[in-house]
């Protein structure tokens, strides 16, 4: 039971973020592939699909976006989780943050199994007009390793009883 792990990240947050979970689901014994969302021309073959995009401005990155579209048929029936990386605060930590619009439409569409938001990242470096002024005063990592390791712990159970 291999499970595919698809991001969209702009800034390389994204891309941790699904490696992170990638080798938390390993660890409990699952199976994984970790690619980049625009990479990926099949899901055929994997028993679940966990799609994480990056959050700017509340809109899911683009490469998730069109990812859910471009496979839509064949995640309909497949579990699907939906991974949004965003916050640059301890929000994520303080409570469940619900999807954003985009998200949340996306998972009834595909009818995926759940969804999470989980903080950000921006390193203090961040190129780009917008990214560089928000750098000044919220660089930092807000990707808890405890709650990718509980979301993994859900993901493997919820498998097992697939």
């Amino acid at each position: 039971m291999t499970v595919l792990i698809a991001y969209g990240s702009k800034r390389g947050g994204t891309a941790g973020l699904a490696d992170m979970i990638g080798g938390e689901l390993v660890a409990l014994g699952i199976p994984v592939d970790v690619h980049p969302a625009a990479e990926v021309r099949s899901v055929d073959g994997y028993q679940a699909v966990i799609l994480a995009g990056a959050l700017y401005n509340a809109r899911w990155h683009r490469d998730a976006r069109r990812f859910a579209g471009r496979h839509r048929a064949a995640l309909q029936q497949v579990p699907v989780w939906l991974v949004a990386s965003g916050p640059l605060d301890d929000s994520a930590d303080a409570g469940t943050v619900p999807p954003v619009r985009q998200v949340a439409r996306i998972a009834q569409d595909l009818g995926a199994l759940g969804t999470v938001t989980f903080g950000g990242r921006l390193t203090p470096d961040a190129k780009g007009f917008i990214a560089s002024a928000m750098a000044k005063t919220k660089a930092g990592d807000w990707r808890n390793p405890a709650q990718v390791r509980a979301f993994a712990a859900t993901v493997a159970e919820q498998q097992t009883t697939v």
